[in-house]
């Protein structure tokens, strides 16, 4: 199993900078919950980093750009978190990322949908 993190937000350097005055500017607008858990306006929360960096899950992490040349396909809301096993299934949603409040639940639902 493999958990695909699709951010809601283009690659490149170009799209890193509206974003980054995105955050600081008008943050209650952005668009990406995923991006807003996950990352402070310059870089990784380190709660974040220590997780998927002791965990025992591969996770692969993509612009929504780069997830559409690479897996051909556009059929999912961004932000996504889908698991791969075969297929591309759902594991968390754009509304369910919307109402996770911190990253410390986000970590904690990703170990509870991924035991077993």
């Amino acid at each position: 199993m493999k958990l695909v993190f699709v951010y809601n937000a283009d690659s490149g350097p170009v799209s890193g900078l509206f974003d980054i005055g995105h955050k600081l500017f008008s943050p209650e607008t952005y668009q990406c919950g995923l991006c807003s858990l996950t990352h402070d306006t310059f870089t990784e929360k380190r709660m974040w980093k220590e997780f998927r960096e002791n965990s025992s899950i591969e996770m692969e992490f993509l612009h929504k750009d780069e997830f559409k040349q690479k897996y051909g396909t556009e059929e999912f809301k961004y932000p996504v978190v889908l698991q791969q096993n075969d297929t591309l299934e759902v594991l968390l949603s754009r509304e369910e990322i919307e109402q996770i409040p911190d990253v410390e639940t986000l970590i904690k639902i990703i170990e509870k949908k991924t035991a077993g």
